[in-house]
């Protein structure tokens, strides 16, 4: 008997270590599955409901047509106009005129013809970069009688040299724009702008455009400064964190991580995106950013991913923290691709359909450009019911799935969450994620990808303040070189707090940048 028993409770061991092996196994065919598909297909994470249907199951799909959806009235259909587009009407023109030869001018019957009109057809055409050099010839004045010496001391008298962004270089501030623009908004490495130079003739090497950078970059502090106050006096602030490498750090090995931190803020009118550079991702990095904020006394609203870094400031007083749907939708979009195509459906693509109403409530309040209070309605009526389903669904899911997959891990976290999610609910002008974030940061990710890392911490520090400038400029449909040659030309000779707040992006109007 005892040993049947010992041989019962064996076999149950057995089974038991037979099943984690075989959740296991799954788990790692999911992320086998995952990383092919992040390799080979598509990158993109858009899946219509139609899509996600063909694989729910009859209950999800019959659950979720007994709810009240948001509908979207499709007006007739218009077919697009064929062919290419007009050209900019911006854009100077340049007529050059065909006429007929002078014989063809006389009719048959002896008439000379009159010209009743023309035909205008346009084609886009590029001049290649120019570069040409600025001459700066400064006056020289003295009195002839004194032989330019009295007792006062010499009478020369020079013409002063305008302030300029980098005294005593040979740098004009359209260059260094140029070489801002290919870098910061282009993603070029300035060793790729050096043989660009010596083609048109003229030796710029890289380093030496890199110490203009790093100069530019401390230049613009006082804009910098300007706009991190104005950010900081709204209540809403969205931020984001990605990596940087930066060589030479003072006690810390060449292939370290550091990180690029993002705000984005401001007012509607005035939208700031703020790059700093810190070695670490420690949680005292936003609560030095964000500083006093929320200020007067006010209520703040910080949206961000799942990162408990900022923790220190959402445990502030009067401090919202919303979290980011987007992130909790990519780990449903990725469990459900990690799926074998027989095994698709299920928990993963319920989750991602419920998540996709939600989202069709806000692409509805987009079209439809509602205001702050609107879309707060809207909410209430149409996402609220949505949201209650979502909850009532993810009670049911949990447990269903090992925890360790990655549809339990997108349910652990959406759970996890939850609170963070719904917190937009409160406030029309909040978004449902933190996207706008993510967006703004692209650039600086795209820039990475080429130029790979920072030399010093003063290049980076730099690049951040750059990058700053330039984004909030496009953020506020400024054109960024015109922009930054105006900057740099003008920022020098800035004395008073007025002239400095003239230069923000969102005081130039686009045609005078």
């Amino acid at each position: 008997m005892a040993k049947a028993v010992k041989l019962a409770e064996e076999n149950d061991a057995l089974k038991a270590m037979l099943a984690a092996k075989d959740q296991k196994i799954a788990a790692l065919e999911e992320e086998l599955r995952l990383a092919l598909h992040k390799r080979f297909a598509a990158s993109s994470e858009k899946i219509s409901l139609d899509q996600l249907n063909l694989f729910n199951e009859a209950e999800v799909t019959s659950a979720t047509s007994d709810t009240d959806e948001p509908t979207t009235t499709i007006p007739e259909h218009e077919r697009k106009t064929r062919g290419r587009k007009p050209l900019p009407d911006h854009l100077p023109r340049t007529r050059i005129e065909h006429d007929i030869p002078e014989a063809d001018k006389t009719c048959a019957c002896g008439c000379r013809k009159t010209r009743i009109g023309e035909v205008i057809s346009e084609q886009l055409d590029i001049i290649p970069e120019k570069i040409q050099v600025l001459q700066h010839a400064r006056f020289k004045y003295a009195c002839r009688s004194c032989e330019g010496v009295d007792d006062d001391g010499p009478t020369v008298v020079t013409a002063p040299m305008p302030p300029q962004p980098i005294p005593k270089s040979n740098a004009s501030p359209g260059l260094l724009a140029y070489i801002g623009v290919a870098k910061f908004v282009d993603g070029m490495p300035l060793y790729r702008l050096e043989p660009r130079f010596k083609r048109i003739g003229v030796e710029i090497p890289r380093n030496t455009a890199a110490g203009w950078m790093i100069r530019c970059g401390e230049l613009i502090v006082p804009l910098f400064n300007l706009m991190a106050d104005t950010l900081l006096d709204y209540d809403i602030v969205q931020m984001d964190e990605t990596t940087v490498q930066v060589l030479k750090e003072k006690g810390r090995a060449a292939t370290s991580k550091s990180y690029m931190w993002v705000r984005r803020g401001g007012p509607p009118d005035k939208p700031i995106i703020l790059f700093d550079y810190d070695q670490t991702r420690s949680g005292s990095v936003p609560a030095r950013l964000l500083g006093d904020w929320p200020r007067n006394g006010a209520r703040g609203v910080l949206q961000t991913d799942g990162y408990e870094g900022y923790a220190a400031v959402t445990r502030r007083d009067g401090v919202l923290h919303v979290g980011c749907l987007a992130h909790a939708r990519r780990k449903f979009d990725e469990a459900f691709k990690a799926q074998s195509k027989k095994g698709r459906g299920g928990l993963s693509s319920q989750g991602l359909t419920l998540i996709q109403r939600i989202y069709r409530v806000e692409r509805d309040a987009r079209t439809r450009q509602l205001g702050a209070d609107q879309r707060k309605q809207l909410r209430d009526e149409k996402a609220k019911p949505i949201w209650n389903e979502l909850r009532i669904w993810l009670d049911q899911a949990q447990g269903q799935v090992p925890p360790q997959s990655l549809t339990g891990k997108a349910l652990g976290y959406l759970d996890k969450q939850w609170q963070r999610l719904i917190a937009y609910l409160v406030d029309g002008r909040i978004e449902v994620d933190n996207n706008r974030c993510e967006n703004a940061i692209r650039p600086f990710v795209i820039g990475r990808k080429a130029w790979l890392f920072s030399d010093t911490p003063a290049g980076a520090d730099s690049s951040a303040r750059l990058y700053s400038l330039i984004e909030t400029a496009k953020a506020n449909g400024v054109e960024p070189y015109a922009y930054l040659a105006r900057v740099f030309a003008a920022l020098p000779a800035a004395t008073t707090l007025s002239q400095i707040e003239a230069l923000l992006p969102w005081n130039i109007a686009l045609g005078d940048a």
